[in-house]
C-alpha cells in the first residue's frame, strides 16, 4: 500500500495543543504551527482500525496489558534493536517525560543534581528543577554539521551528579549518537555512579543512512546502568494514546524502580494505549519505511531552500526525527526580538532555542513533520522575512 504523506489534515478544534494552543503560547492564532512535536499526517489506519475495533465492544472496563501486546513489544525490540528482552526486564510507561520523573523521584532527593547534554528537550531541564532536583549543563559542541560531545567537561560534571537524562537521538538537533560515544557515556557514568535514563523515543524515526545503537546494548557498564524508555508514540503520530515502555536489564536497578512503580499504581495503561501500540509494533514497518523516505525528502527540501533563499540561516542536518535545529545568529537579533519577527512578521510558530538551555540562544526549531506544501508556506515564510 503507498501512503499519502501530502494530504493536508485540518487539525483545528480537536484540542490539539500544536494548533489549538497557539494563542495562549504565542499570542496569536494566525500562525502556521512548525513547533510541537507531533506530525500532521494522519495516524495509520491499522492503528485506527484497532481502536475502531475494540471500540465494537461496547464494555471499556479495566484491563491488563494482553499477551499479544507483549509478544508485539518484545519482537519489535529484538528486531528493531538487537535486544534479546524478556518482559519481565520491561514495564509500561504511561509516557516517558512521566517516567523519566518517575526516575528521579525513585532515585534521587531534592538539591541532587542532574546531567543534561545541552541545548536539549526542554522537559529534560523542566523535570528536575519543578521536582526540587538542579541541572547541571553539559554543552555540546558542533562538528562537521553534527552535534558531538565534549568528554572532558562531562566527566568533569559527571561526578557532581547521580543521574544522566540522554537523549538518543538527540532532541533537538537529531544527532545519532554512535557505538562508540554511547560506550565513552557509559564508562564515565560507570565510574562516577550516575545512572542513565536514555530516552530513546526518536530511535524508529532514524533516518535512511543512519543507525541507531540502543544505549543498553554498547557494554556491560551500560546494560547494568541504565534505564531506557522507548514508544510508538513519535514513530505512528499517536501521542494521545500515552503508551510507552522502559527496558531495565540490571536486576537491582529494575527491582528498585519496578517496586517504585507499583507501589504507586503506575503498572497498568489504558485500554487504548495496549491496543494502539500492539498494532503500531505489529503491523507499522512498511508504513513507518515510507515515513522515513518521505521525511528524508522534506530533510533535503527544507535544508537546500534555506542554502538557496536565506543562506545565513543555519541548519543542522538530522540523522533522526522531524526536527531541523536552525542557527539565526548570523542576523545579530537579540534573541526575543528574533522570536517577535518569526511570530509577528513571518507568522509561524517556532519552538523558541532558550527553551532548550541558554545553549539555545539565537536557535529555533521547526517541524517538518508535515505535507511538503506546508513546509514549503513555512519555509517561504520565513526567507522572506529575514532577507
Amino acid at each position: 500500500m503507498k501512503y499519502n504523506f501530502d494530504e493536508v489534515v485540518n487539525r483545528k478544534g480537536t484540542s490539539c495543543v500544536k494548533h489549538d494552543m497557539l494563542n495562549p503560547v504565542f499570542g496569536s492564532d494566525d500562525l502556521l504551527p512548525m513547533w510541537v512535536a507531533d506530525m500532521d499526517f494522519k495516524t495509520p489506519d491499522f492503528v485506527m482500525d484497532a481502536i475502531r475495533e475494540r471500540c465494537r465492544h461496547e464494555v471499556l472496563g479495566y484491563t491488563f496489558a494482553p499477551e499479544s501486546y507483549i509478544c508485539a513489544v518484545v519482537n519489535w525490540f529484538q528486531s528493531h534493536y538487537g535486544i534479546q528482552a524478556k518482559w519481565s526486564q520491561m514495564h509500561f510507561i504511561p509516557g516517558i517525560v512521566q517516567g523519566i520523573a518517575f526516575v528521579l523521584q525513585a532515585f534521587t532527593k531534592p538539591g541532587d543534581n542532574v546531567l543534561l547534554t545541552t541545548p536539549v528537550y526542554p522537559p529534560f531541564l523542566n523535570v528536575p528543577h519543578r521536582s526540587g532536583r538542579h541541572f547541571v549543563s553539559n554543552s555540546l559542541k558542533t562538528v562537521n554539521g553534527r552535534f558531538v560531545i565534549d568528554f572532558e567537561d562531562f566527566e568533569a560534571k559527571a561526578q557532581l551528579c547521580k543521574v544522566l537524562i540522554l537523549a538518543n537521538p538527540h532532541n533537538p538537533g537529531g544527532t545519532v549518537w554512535n557505538a562508540d560515544e554511547l560506550r565513552e557515556i557509559a564508562r564515565i557514568c560507570a565510574k562516577y555512579h550516575v545512572l542513565v535514563i536514555a530516552d530513546e523515543i526518536h530511535a524508529d524515526l532514524t533516518l535512511p543512512g543512519f543507525h541507531h545503537t540502543s544505549f543498553a546494548t554498547v557494554s556491560a557498564a551500560a546494560a547494568d546502568n541504565s534505564i531506557t524508555f522507548f514508544a510508538p508514540s513519535k514513530t505512528f503520530n499517536m501521542a494521545g494514546l500515552g503508551s510507552s515502555v522502559c527496558y531495565v536489564p540490571d536486576k537491582d536497578v529494575r527491582r528498585h524502580f519496578f517496586n517504585y512503580l507499583d507501589a504507586n499504581e503506575l503498572s497498568l495503561g489504558n485500554l487504548f494505549a495496549y491496543v494502539g501500540a500492539e498494532a503500531a509494533f505489529r503491523y507499522g514497518e512498511e508504513w513507518r519505511l515510507q515515513l522515513l523516505d518521505y521525511l528524508a525528502e522534506n530533510v533535503d527540501f527544507a535544508v537546500e531552500y534555506i542554502a538557496e533563499h536565506s543562506p545565513k540561516i543555519v541548519a543542522m542536518r538530522p540523522e533522526a526525527s522531524f526536527l531541523l535545529w536552525l542557527d539565526f545568529r548570523a542576523f545579530k537579533l537579540p534573541h526575543e526580538e528574533l522570536v517577535n519577527t518569526l511570530v509577528h512578521d513571518a507568522k509561524v510558530g517556532l519552538n523558541s532555542g532558550l527553551d532548550y538551555g541558554q545553549d539555545g540562544e539565537g536557535f529555533m526549531r521547526l517541524n517538518f513533520g508535515c505535507p511538503r506544501s506546508t513546509l514549503t508556506e513555512g519555509l517561504r515564510r520565513i526567507c522572506n522575512v529575514l532577507k
